[in-house]
This record gives structure tokens, C-alpha cells and sequence, in this order.
């Protein structure tokens, strides 16, 4: 056969994701602040769009919403919009107005002097004496705004910035200052040293036995500890500093993870000491800080905010609602969109026109899709695991996206976007929507399957009841589980249980009997 080219009309069928799709899609997975600090940018992209908060907040322009439906102007809202914001703001505008009227006019309150007195007994001020009068008063101003507190707020010293001033004044030549600089950039926020030695020679271009000099003296800088490699010499830096480092203690760093074990017999042994004195070595080990980074600034976390709320009505039935205070309120501003409409002449300004409301209407629409798709998927969990808020986490139901979706009509991976980073408030807690996605594990008795977050819990309620003098091994668990209906190996009792950060029963069984 022949290779010739040629030409040919086909015809199919394919799925185009377009931007405004791409973007629907995107704004389902992103939590309220991301979607909050989104909105903000396209706001400032789109001149026809209008947060309601900046709306409300201008008192100098007729800009509000009641305003504008008093013009008779439509005008088209997002979901998360309250419907009761109209009544809310007359009414703040008339109780506004009759606090002004009751208010005093200061001037006219007069005290012992009078205000011709008071003003002839201040002493010439010149211009530079009356931009400081009010300095280390209360009634400092500062800029046109007045007073902004957080201007006068000081940052805090991080680590690492407390590392520079030390090396700033460290006698050292210019190479040893810029290895240091560079050590101090490459370790953790708790202050350990991540990099090998040998691979920061080879990309700063020197020796490994440079690097380890450079680093031992960077070791002897404050906190004691930082720039240490593992959690055994960074408790020896320490002890070095207080004249603790003895070969018997650094015999105790370098088999620390016996000490993890509890095999004091065998380590004091090694160590050569009676289990006396390993006793007060252990008190040494315990007053130490394994992460001297983490005493300075670090990044500040944050409260999580819900996004659905849940409560339990009188007649026992749930109501869920959307946390509407973290929603942004986005506006199409159709007055200002007829105004410049009339006004644009040539092809390319209306095509802009168009393209911003066209935009500006996607926006608006996706952003009342993704809140109805949030409360369909939260309405339908709580039906789910309706047992969990009532009796608790040993009623937790085994549940997948699959069912959820199959319930709702929706594809699994629109499930998976919306219960990313979203939370949801219940009387049991604040849960992450994904905490109700747990994988079943079977019963024993032919009943229905059991939620593996439920049996977690039951495992370590066994281990928290155990005495000491009969320490439940992973065997004995499986038994137990078992008689109660649960089947279960033990390789998933052992994954369940380190999961949880559990010992072993032979490790429980030596810190019980210490602890006695």
C-alpha cells in the first residue's frame, strides 16, 4: 500500500474544558479564604464587579443595594448574599442618625476655663512643635487615616534572624560569613540541619572538612542545639554547654533508642552506671528541649472556620446551613454596566464590555453553584451518618464518594473537590468533611460492616483500659474485636495501633511496671 498524503473530514464528539468551566471547577475545591482572596483579585480585574462589603462600607456614594432598587436598576446577587442585608442597613442609617442627634456637641460643655480662656493660656506652638503636641498621648495620629495601631507593631525575631545577628559579629573572614549564611538558610524551624555536609561542599565549591568546621562553630552559637544533624547531637550540644557531656552520657545519645524501648538493664549496662544513676541521666535528658528552634517566632496558626453548620432541631430532625459570615458576596453591577455601555464606541471597547460581563456573570453563577453543591453533599453526609451524631464515633458508618455521589447525582470527583478543606460543625465537633470517608471492615457475625475509624477508636479505648499486670498483646485485641463482631487481622490491629502511636504490649507492659 501506497503512502500518499491526502485530506479528510472527520467528525466526532470530545470534551472541551473551557476557562469558565475550568474555573468552576477550581473554585469547588478551595476553602473560604482562598476563595475569598480569588474573589478580591477578580474584583479588581472586573470593573463590573462589587463586593457588598466594600459596598455597604462607602457612605459617600449612593452605592448601596437599597439605593440602587430604590433607581429601579436590577441587579443580580450570589448566593451567599443575605437576604435580610436591606433591613439591616436603613436601619443602622436610622438608629445612626438619632445617636448623632442625641449626642453633645463638646465644644459647647464647658469646665472651669472658658474656651476663650483656654485658648489664650496656650503657649505659640510653631508648625514643627504642633506636628509633635500629641506624641506620648492617647491622642496621637498618625497619617491622614488617624491612629493605625498595627504601624506601630514590632516584628518578631525569628530564628534565624537571631543566628544572623550572631554571625554579624562573629570574628571570622568573608568565606567563613558566607558558609555561615548559608547554613543558617538551610536549617528546619525547629533548628536541625537537614542538608548532608558533602552535598553543600560540593554546592558551595569546598572541602566537606571546611563545612564541618564552619558548622562546628556554628554549633556554639545561642539556642544551644541548633544546626544539629539528629536528635542524639543536638541533646549532646546542650550537655556540652552545661559541662554534662560525660562518656557516660554520650554512651547514653549514641543508644538512644534503647531509651525509646525502656531497656534500662541492658543500657545501663552498656553505659557502665547503676540504674540509679541512669535514673538522674534521664532527668538530665528530659530538662533538655529537642527543638531549640521552636522557642522563637514561627508561623501563627489559625482557628479553622466552619463551612457548614449543623444543628439539632426540636422535633430531632437535622438543620444544615452554610456558614454565610465566610462567603464573599459578590455583585454584578448592571447600573454601572448600562451606563458605560452608552458610552462605548469603538469594536474593541465593547468587546472588553462584554467579555467583563460575560466574566462577571460566570462568576456570580459558579460561585451560587459551588454553595449549592457544598450543602447537597453536607446534607447528604449527615443523612449518612446520621447514627455518628447521635451516639458517637462507635456508629460511625463506613461511607465512599461513590455512594454519595450515586445519592446526589454527581460524578465522584466533583464529591472529592467539594469535601477538600472543607469543615463542617457538629455537636460532636468540628470535623473535616473527608473524616466521615472510611473505609468498611467486615463482621464476623454476617451484620453490616464496620467504619475503620470506629474500630481505631475501639482499639485504643482497649489499650487505655488495660491494667498493668495484664497487657493486652495485638492477639488478644483480635480476639476481642472479633467476639464483638469485627473481623480483623492482626497486621491491621498492629497498623491501626502505630498509626495511633501506641507501643507495643512488651513496651506497655515495661513502662507500666516502671511507672508503679
Amino acid at each position: 500500500m501506497a503512502l500518499t498524503p491526502k485530506l479528510e473530514i472527520r467528525q466526532s464528539q470530545s470534551l472541551v474544558m473551557t476557562p469558565q468551566l475550568q474555573q468552576a471547577i477550581k473554585l469547588l475545591q478551595l476553602s473560604n479564604l482562598e476563595l475569598s482572596s480569588y474573589v478580591e483579585d477578580q474584583v479588581e480585574r472586573n470593573p463590573l464587579l462589587d463586593l457588598e462589603e466594600s459596598i455597604s462600607n462607602d457612605n459617600t456614594a449612593p452605592q448601596t443595594s437599597a439605593g440602587r432598587e430604590q433607581d429601579g436598576t436590577e441587579r443580580t446577587e450570589s448566593l451567599g448574599e443575605d437576604l435580610t442585608t436591606d433591613k439591616t442597613l436603613s436601619g443602622q442609617s436610622e438608629s445612626q442618625t438619632a445617636q448623632d442627634s442625641l449626642d453633645a456637641d463638646y465644644e459647647s460643655v464647658y469646665t472651669e476655663d472658658t474656651r476663650a480662656d483656654a485658648q489664650n493660656n496656650q503657649p505659640e506652638q510653631g508648625p514643627e512643635a504642633s506636628s509633635w503636641q500629641n506624641v506620648g498621648s492617647g491622642q496621637a495620629s498618625y497619617g491622614e487615616d488617624g491612629y493605625d495601631l498595627e504601624a506601630t507593631l514590632t516584628k518578631e525575631k525569628t530564628l534565624r534572624d537571631h543566628l544572623r545577628e550572631q554571625l554579624s559579629i562573629a570574628n571570622m573572614d568573608d568565606i567563613e560569613r558566607a558558609i555561615g549564611a548559608y547554613l543558617i538558610e538551610s536549617i528546619d524551624e525547629a533548628g536541625y540541619l537537614k542538608e548532608d555536609v558533602d552535598s553543600i561542599a560540593v554546592r558551595l565549591g569546598t572541602t566537606a572538612e571546611t563545612i564541618e568546621n564552619n558548622l562546628k562553630f556554628m554549633q556554639s552559637l545561642d539556642p544551644a542545639g541548633v544546626f544539629a544533624r539528629d536528635l542524639s547531637e543536638c541533646l549532646a550540644l546542650q550537655l556540652k554547654e552545661k559541662d554534662r557531656l560525660d562518656p557516660a552520657m554520650q554512651t547514653l545519645l549514641e543508644n538512644l533508642p534503647l531509651l525509646a524501648e525502656r531497656k534500662l538493664t541492658e543500657l545501663g549496662s552498656i553505659c557502665g552506671v547503676d540504674q540509679e544513676d541512669l535514673a538522674e541521666m534521664q532527668d538530665e535528658i528530659r530538662q533538655l528541649d529537642p527543638k531549640p528552634g521552636l522557642s522563637f517566632a514561627h508561623e501563627v496558626i489559625e482557628a479553622i472556620v466552619p463551612d457548614v453548620y449543623v444543628r439539632q432541631k426540636s422535633d430531632g430532625t437535622w438543620k444544615i446551613e452554610l456558614n454565610n459570615e465566610t462567603l464573599p458576596k459578590v455583585l454584578l453591577n448592571q447600573s454601572y454596566y448600562a451606563e458605560i455601555s452608552k458610552v462605548a464606541k469603538s469594536a474593541d471597547d465593547k468587546g472588553y464590555l462584554s467579555e467583563c460581563y460575560n466574566n462577571a456573570s460566570w462568576l456570580v453563577k459558579s460561585l451560587d453553584q459551588r454553595a449549592k453543591t457544598i450543602l447537597k453533599v453536607a446534607t447528604e453526609i449527615v443523612r449518612q451518618q446520621d447514627a455518628f451524631l447521635v451516639h458517637g464515633i462507635h456508629c460511625l458508618r463506613p461511607l465512599n464518594l461513590k455512594t454519595v455521589a450515586e445519592a446526589i447525582s454527581m460524578h465522584e470527583s466533583t464529591i472529592s473537590r467539594v469535601t477538600s478543606n472543607k469543615y463542617i460543625a457538629t455537636p460532636r465537633g468540628l470535623f473535616e468533611l473527608k473524616y466521615f470517608f472510611t473505609s468498611a471492615i467486615s463482621s464476623s457475625n454476617g451484620g453490616s460492616a464496620h467504619s475503620a475509624e470506629a474500630v481505631r477508636h475501639r482499639i485504643k479505648e482497649l489499650i487505655d483500659k488495660e491494667e498493668p499486670n495484664s497487657v493486652l498483646s495485638d492477639d488478644r485485641i483480635v480476639e476481642i474485636l472479633n467476639e464483638s463482631g469485627i473481623e480483623i487481622a492482626r497486621r491491621t490491629v498492629a497498623k491501626y495501633r502505630e498509626a495511633l502511636r501506641i507501643p507495643s504490649s512488651i513496651q506497655r507492659r515495661r513502662m507500666k511496671k516502671q511507672a508503679v
